[in-house]
């Protein structure tokens, strides 16, 4: 399981780092870098369905505050805007 746990990692590490759009390569990317390796398996899951998304869906939540209409989404996109100084700290 631990070896399927961190295949699951390394793949969400890839495709946040290869969107296409430099941006969202960063925005995603480096919080990807930053977190992955100590989300347990639902918490990949969660941040799994946040790539899934549209760039621009993701982009207007991360840099302006929507919502995904999830509160797991909506709650992972909050810890993104944190890691980014996008939204004040706790």
């Amino acid at each position: 399981m631990s070896s399927d746990l961190g295949m699951r990692r390394r793949r969400a590490l890839w495709r946040a780092t290869h969107r296409g759009s430099k941006e969202m390569d960063f925005l995603l990317g480096r919080y990807a870098e930053h977190t992955l390796d100590g989300m347990n398996a639902s918490e990949i899951a969660v941040f799994e369905r946040l790539i899934e998304a549209p760039d621009p869906a993701i982009e207007s939540c991360v840099l302006e505050g929507y919502s995904l209409g999830e509160a797991d989404l909506d709650g992972l996109i909050e810890r993104l805007r944190r890691f980014h100084g996008l939204e004040p700290a706790d």
